[in-house]
């Protein structure tokens, strides 16, 4: 398989990184079995979080008799010292690993420089060996570009796939100019992209993107794995993804989760992109009872613009969630009929 120089960790790593946030929908003896089969077909790059409630145990779990053959990222929202420890030492016993290769600030809500307390307990976790390596995700771009500037940060974890627009790749080529290692989360547009081939060799073009596939299921590993170096870009493959582009437009939800959870009890993160789920996934799934319900509560938006004010694409999602229960309503009458 392909790999990679993670920027200036100077880890060498297989090109296909495995992201661990689905698995925590999965029970522990299907999630042990994807991860060493994961592991097993040579993927050493494990990305998870201490928020992403039993995804650490289940890899501690999976792969703590292989620790010294892979590499182990985790992430900490905690934006207080105490927090910051206490996330830590969580994930190294969940893990069953002294060490991580890679920590990293999970989305908090600034970014740590080299005299903020946090960025301080970062360098003493380093000192004391319990992480050899600094990261930092984000979904703000602004965010994205005070890290890189700082000097601080090895890695960069950030949205990044064939939907992205100049903006974003901006912020590979600095990230390569840099020597940040980019790891890209929501290569597959949070869910919305269909086609992995074309995500595969969309991003295996840039030497220096780490795409983390989020994996829970088993044919969706073996779908990964049976890409390489040379799943590259055809003519198709350019025509589906400029198809898919032109059906989503920029002004859609990436489903982050970053708007939630709203005051009023709206599942944003479903609601506001209903649309294009019935049109990008089998419909009839989406038009049972429990969704209709779920869209109805789309309607007690008092439109305090809250989830606006945390949204990371500043999307007009009050707006959005009008758009969706109409689109909704209409499929579902029959009026907008849908092939």
């Amino acid at each position: 398989m392909d790999r990679m120089k993670l920027g200036k960790t100077n880890l060498e790593v297989n090109k296909n990184g495995f992201g661990a946030l689905p698995i925590q929908r999965r029970n522990m003896e299907d999630s042990i079995e994807i991860l060493r089969t994961a592991y097993d077909a040579g993927i050493d790059f494990y990305d998870t979080a201490h928020f992403y409630t039993d995804s650490e145990e289940k890899i501690g779990n999976a792969l703590g008799d292989v620790r010294e053959d892979i590499y182990l990222a985790s992430k900490s929202g905690a934006e207080t010292v105490e927090e910051f420890w206490s996330d830590l030492e969580t994930s190294l016993k969940s893990m069953k690993t002294d060490y991580l290769d890679l920590y990293q600030f999970h989305n908090i809500s600034f970014c740590p420089k080299e005299d903020d307390e946090l960025y301080q307990a970062m360098l003493e976790a380093k000192d004391k060996g319990m992480i050899n390596h600094i990261g930092i995700t984000t979904h703000k771009i602004t965010f994205a570009h005070e890290a890189i500037e700082s000097g601080l940060y090895e890695t960069l974890q950030y949205p990044f796939s064939y939907l992205s627009g100049e903006e974003e790749l901006e912020l590979v080529k600095k990230c390569e100019e840099h020597d940040v290692g980019f790891i890209a989360m929501k290569a597959m547009g949070g869910g919305l992209i269909k086609n992995s081939k074309a995500s595969f060799a969309y991003i295996n073009q840039f030497d220096n993107v780490l795409p983390i596939w989020g994996i829970q299921k088993m044919e969706e590993l073996n779908e990964f794995l049976s890409y390489d170096e040379n799943t590259i870009l055809t003519d198709e493959l350019k025509a589906d993804i400029e198809k898919d582009k032109e059906d989503l437009g920029e002004n859609f939800c990436r489903g982050c989760g970053y708007c939630m959870p709203c005051p009023e009890g709206i599942n944003i993160s479903l609601c506001a992109r209903m649309s294009l789920w019935i049109r990008r996934f089998p419909t009839e799934p989406n038009m049972d009872e429990k969704t209709q319900k779920t869209m109805e509560e789309t309607l007690n938006c008092i439109e305090c613009y809250a989830c606006v004010d945390n949204c990371p694409y500043e999307l007009d999602i009050p707006e959005l969630l009008k758009e969706n229960y109409e689109d909704y309503q209409n499929v579902l009458s029959g009026k907008t009929k849908i092939r």
